[in-house]
């Protein structure tokens, strides 16, 4: 086996510096240096005086450094006969893409090598190295002879490519057969559609366009095949599935904890429960009404504690502020807080001069928002981006551990309309005891260990916080900013002469209001009582006072007036549109037809055929008759004639049936059934009129009332 060489082995300290080779100095001096230290002088047969003029040392190359020798050996120029350089990276890249089976042979077949050079080492010659590895290994002789010469002249660490099957590293060719161009681009542009037609068809539609242009086609796998090898997966998924499909593809962000410490950033986001409750609610029958309630919830992201929450009926500031609150009291103002973009986080309340709140209008005059005003630097999620929250993944756990808690069975409606449980509707939850469920679900949340995250490592959410928290620098609130989030915010005008504010149909004034006359004021009450009063303060934040609510006319709960309000509006929207639905002709529309009835031209003169006649009018002679008047006798029968009339129509109202109404038809509704129910027999229209009753809202509300109240039928 021959052994590669420079074309120059022995070198001075100046020709190497000269060279720059691989960890080599670039310097005469440092050359020096290292041959003093590594001491090549005194290495035998490889370090000699130079003969010519000047003297000097030279140097074998074989004391240089693995880099600097390859370098050397890289510029050497073949010998005559050798083969063609082998490009390394394209060699190992072949042997990257070669199936994890065929890589198996080249190790076996490079522990065959070095078993025969083992062997050789120790004195036995080659041609008996090989038919001893030959029967270890179970393959011919002739088989490690040709493992040999694969690897003659080629470097230690380049054997195992060489090595490979060459079956296994061949590229494949284009096949001979081929189709045109134009069947091609078609079946790609049927195929790549949002629509998704299977290949199928798009192939029977292209071939059958082919036959009448005359174009060469493939068979339907084949084309398959070249689909596949072609067009990328990722232009499949765009083409076909759409964006958001693609963007699934790409894999998500994953941010490092490990910086952060307990409550310097937290994130918030609403989340509704699978279960019905019964919420109570004085405006509706029976004092309360069956819905999902929604969650608020503020998470540490250092830990992924849940740090505070809050249950409505819907999502609306109210209780974000509130659980804002019961955060910042417990632990603390965070310093970033990471928000979803909806209405009940992006307001002017608690985002007000936030920069990059894209919702409601902006004006120069807004007030300042909780957040703004207490410091904290807000960031907005993506939208329709769940993977930007990271409460999100505490949602998914409460919708397994809390929603399909073996107290709330019954009442679990599904997380899709068309995975509705076969017991769906069957019960409905106290409001009581599923907050009762739900804290302890939280609870247990936060203290279960094994938790593998970034840095709760093993720990629970719990431990992990208390750990940071105990040591974390963070900013405690003081008792005036505890009225910025336990109290709305709303700016208005106080009144031109007294400084009165009316607010929710309540008047609220304090003597010192007088000073605010006519200013633009900012508000701050309890969401809950607006009868408790309002705080003031001026646009730059500065607290101004107190002021009593003096007429207690508006609601006591703001979040009620506006649901009531909104219920309200729903209402008139759905009536208008219903409205809307029954004139399916516009009155425009009408006199476009009329106009075109419209006839043409002048209509032919009229002609009178009759002529009024003109009388004068004569005097009436002296002695004309006057009426006559009515004795007392006829006067008293004229009046019993008209009382007798009066009294009949008295009586004929009395006895005329009186208009139906609700009660009266849902009477009627349930007496008839009794009577079946005792196995009477009812008349056919009367049998018809129940059934088609029955099936009316009115009489599914009337029956619901009447469960409720059974007296209410007397």
């Amino acid at each position: 086996m021959s052994e590669r060489r420079p074309d120059r082995e022995w070198w001075t300290a100046a020709e190497l510096a000269e060279a720059a080779l691989p960890d080599l100095p670039a310097s005469r001096q440092g050359v020096e240096l290292t041959v003093k230290r590594l001491g090549w002088r005194q290495a035998p047969g490889a370090a000699r005086r130079r003969k010519s003029r000047g003297g000097g040392w030279e140097y074998h190359w074989t004391l240089l450094p693995s880099r600097a020798q390859q370098a050397l050996l890289a510029q050497a120029a073949p010998p005559p006969g050798a083969p063609a350089p082998v490009d390394r990276e394209a060699l190992w890249a072949r042997f990257d893409r070669l199936a994890e089976r065929t890589k198996r042979k080249a190790h076996r077949a490079l522990e065959a090598v070095q078993t025969v050079e083992a062997l050789e080492r120790g004195g036995m010659t080659r041609d008996l190295a090989c038919h001893q590895v030959a029967r270890q290994f179970g393959c011919s002789a002739r088989t490690v002879w040709n493992w040999l010469g694969r690897i003659e002249g080629v470097r230690s660490d380049d054997r195992l490519p060489h090595l490979a099957p060459r079956h296994g590293a061949a590229v494949r060719g284009e096949t001979s057969a081929g189709c045109s161009p134009e069947f091609w681009d078609v079946l790609k542009a049927d195929y790549l559609r949002l629509e998704q037609p299977s290949f199928s068809a798009c192939y029977r539609r292209a071939a059958r366009i082919a036959k009448s242009e005359g174009w060469t086609t493939l068979p339907e796998r084949t084309m398959r095949r070249r689909l596949d090898a072609e067009v990328p997966e990722t232009t499949i998924v765009l083409c076909r599935q759409g964006v958001e499909a693609l963007k699934r593809l790409y894999p998500s962000q994953i941010r490092d904890r490990t910086a952060l410490h307990a409550m310097e950033a937290v994130n918030a986001d609403y989340h509704r429960f699978d279960v019905f409750v019964r919420w109570p609610s004085e405006g509706l029958a029976g004092g309360e009404e069956i819905v999902r309630p929604q969650l608020v919830a503020f998470q540490d992201i250092y830990s992924g504690r849940i740090v505070s929450w809050r249950v409505d009926r819907t999502p609306n500031k109210v209780g974000v502020s509130l659980a804002l609150g019961d955060m910042i009291e417990r632990f603390g103002i965070p310093e970033h807080i990471l928000l979803d973009n909806g209405r009940e986080f992006a307001n002017k309340f608690l985002t007000g001069q936030v920069p990059t709140r894209y919702r409601f209008k902006v004006k120069d005059d807004d007030i300042p928002g909780i957040l703004k005003t207490l410091g904290c630097e807000v960031h907005w999620a993506t939208p329709y981006s769940g993977q930007s929250k990271p409460i999100e993944r505490a949602f998914r756990d409460f919708c397994d551990d809390i929603a399909k808690d073996p107290r709330l069975a019954g009442a679990y409606t599904g997380n899709r309309p068309d995975a509705k449980p076969e017991n769906y509707g069957n019960r409905a939850i106290p409001l009581e005891e599923f907050l009762a469920v739900l804290a302890e679900g939280i609870e247990e949340h936060n203290a279960r260990p094994g938790r593998r995250g970034q840095t709760t490592q093993g720990r629970s959410l719990l431990e992990t916080f208390d750990e940071s928290y105990a040591t974390a620098p963070i900013r405690k609130a003081t008792d005036e900013q505890r009225r910025l989030w336990l109290m709305g915010a709303e700016g208005m005008h106080a009144h031109s002469r007294n400084g009165e504010i009316k607010f929710m149909e309540n008047k609220y004034w304090a003597p010192w209001m007088h000073q605010v006359a006519g200013r633009r004021v900012v508000a701050r009450f309890d969401p809950a009582d607006l009868h408790a009063g309002l705080h003031l303060y001026g646009l730059d934040s500065a607290y101004l006072g107190h002021a009593e609510c003096i007429e207690k006319g508006g609601f006591f709960d703001l979040e009620d007036a506006r649901n009531h309000a909104a219920a309200k509006r729903h209402f008139v929207k759905k009536e208008r549109a219903a409205a809307d639905a029954l004139q399916r002709m516009r009155a425009a529309e009408i006199g476009g037809y009329l106009d075109a009835t419209r006839p043409t031209g002048e209509a032919p003169a009229v002609e009178a055929q009759v002529v009024r006649p003109t009388f004068e009018r004569k005097p009436a002679p002296a002695n004309a008759l006057k009426p006559r008047e009515r004795s007392p006798e006829e006067d008293a029968a004229h009046e019993a004639v008209v009382a007798d009339f009066e009294a009949k129509r008295r009586q004929a109202e009395a006895t005329r049936p009186r208009a139906e109404t609700e009660r009266s038809r849902f009477r009627a509704a349930i007496e008839l059934e009794a009577r079946l129910g005792r196995g009477e027999e009812i008349g056919d229209e009367q049998a018809a009129w129940l059934a088609s009753y029955q099936s009316t809202a009115e009489y599914i509300a009337q029956r619901d009332v009447l469960r409720k109240h059974p007296d209410m039928l007397g």
